[in-house]
């Protein structure tokens, strides 16, 4: 029998996708960002529900998130690597009409047609744009994003991008006209979003005795933030 290792569910999430939002958090991953807010789930952990016991649990919450076109938003840890538990929650799901996001990193275990046929919305991490960097950042290659990627583009997925923005990394407006330059020809992208990284994890760090690379940096402006936000967003269409 398939079983899932479920972190943690958040019932009333309002950023991971369109409306309220059960977000789902798998653990487990492959990539070790340097700005990892969630650095518990590196490691997969016990498996604690088959897919009919988790979508008995989610879907308690459908009167609050169907109000409002809401619905469900699977995260991590990273998703794809529990692809074949999650695919069988979404075709429950799909059976009861839910909305279906998929918020990755896209490095997972391949074979991603059958998921993204499942899902209504990708939220896609991008981690770093060149391969050098994105090494840096996660300790990983750059190409199974790329596959992961070009699979959604394929597919024709509508598509959130995301990126963290780190002081002294990337929080400059050369870095945002490469990202311009690799967003623009993509497609179906419904927003753009650049978060502000934070050091509200640095606890969990020591808690759980793994190196934190970017302690000493300190959290990005806001309103830095939302400026470089802002010129991405009038680089992307012009």
């Amino acid at each position: 029998m398939i079983k899932g290792s479920v972190a943690q569910i958040e019932s009333f999430g309002l950023v991971d996708g369109p409306g309220i939002r059960t977000v789902v958090f798998l653990s487990g991953c492959k990539l070790r960002c340097l700005f990892c807010h969630n650095p518990e789930m590196f490691q997969k952990g016990e498996e604690n529900y088959t897919p009919k016991e988790l979508f008995d649990k989610i879907i308690r919450n459908k009167p609050y998130f169907s109000r409002n076109n809401g619905g469900v938003t699977f995260s991590g840890g990273e998703p794809l690597l529990q692809s074949d538990f999650v695919i069988e929650v979404c075709k429950l799901l799909k059976n009861e009409n839910i909305h279906i996001a998929l918020d990755t990193a896209g490095v997972g275990n391949g074979n991603y047609e059958e998921i993204l046929n499942l899902v209504d919305l990708v939220i896609f991490d991008i981690k770093a744009i060149e391969e050098d960097a994105y090494n840096k950042m996660t300790g990983n290659h750059i190409n199974e994003s790329l596959i992961f990627l070009d699979k959604c583009q394929y597919l024709n997925k509508k598509m959130w991008i995301r990126q963290v923005i780190v002081p002294g990394i990337n929080d400059n407006e050369e870095y945002i006209d490469r990202l311009a330059n690799f967003i623009r020809p993509l497609k179906n992208i419904e927003k753009v979003e650049l978060l502000p990284f934070h050091t509200m994890a640095k606890d969990k760090y020591i808690k759980l005795g793994i190196k934190n690379k970017l302690k000493d940096v300190i959290d990005m402006d806001i309103e830095r933030c939302k400026f470089l936000e802002k010129k991405l967003r009038e680089k992307i269409v012009r």
